[in-house]
């Protein structure tokens, strides 16, 4: 009767600290986590709890959509734990009982759970569409060194090797030549 945690956060950027505490003050016993975008399929930590859960444990994840990227996976899911003898716990849901009732609120969940990040990849891409309208639009990240940088780290070229440029300013060999070749091709 062990309880095992889960906890996932999408993006390197983010913390999974905050559900790593949540899964200790609810006394879970051993914790797996990673860090995945929900709609990436590969998910080797959750792969890994759910074949050490044995009849009798239990599975506490902080949120339904740590537990799964779509209504039908979530399903499958709980239904194979259920199958196991394996009691699942979510969160901010609560204990999700192996009855009728219980399976019929944890569909109804994982249904909401699918649709709002259906709308949030449904806005984002609205608002990509209306950015993509702007003359300035430029699609990825900005760039990490300006114009005149860049013009000045390829200045140095001139009596400097690629690495003592690169060491001087920070700016990357393969940056440096992108923009060398750029500035050829700007001059033809």
């Amino acid at each position: 009767m062990t309880r095992y945690g889960y906890a996932r956060v999408s993006t390197k950027g983010q913390d999974v600290n905050a559900q790593i505490k949540q899964l200790d003050e609810e006394g879970v016993n051993y914790i797996y986590q990673e860090k995945f975008t929900g709609t990436t399929k590969e998910r080797p930590e959750f792969e890994r709890v759910l074949t050490v859960l044995e009849e009798g444990d239990t599975l506490v994840v902080t949120k339904l959509d740590r537990f799964a990227r779509s209504a039908h996976e979530a399903l499958g899911i709980v239904k194979d734990l259920f199958d196991r003898g394996i009691r699942v716990h979510i969160l901010n849901m609560g204990v999700v009982e192996n009855t009728p009732t219980g399976k019929l609120i944890f569909t109804i969940m994982s249904g909401f759970a699918e649709f709002e990040r259906d709308m949030i990849v449904e806005r984002t891409q609205e608002g990509k569409a209306i950015a993509k309208q702007s003359e300035d639009f430029r699609e990825g990240r900005p760039n990490k060194y300006g114009k005149k940088q860049v013009e000045h780290a390829l200045g140095l070229l001139d009596s400097h090797s690629y690495t003592e440029v690169e060491r001087m300013t920070g700016i990357s060999r393969s940056t440096l030549t992108r923009a060398k070749r750029k500035a050829k091709a700007e001059t033809k």
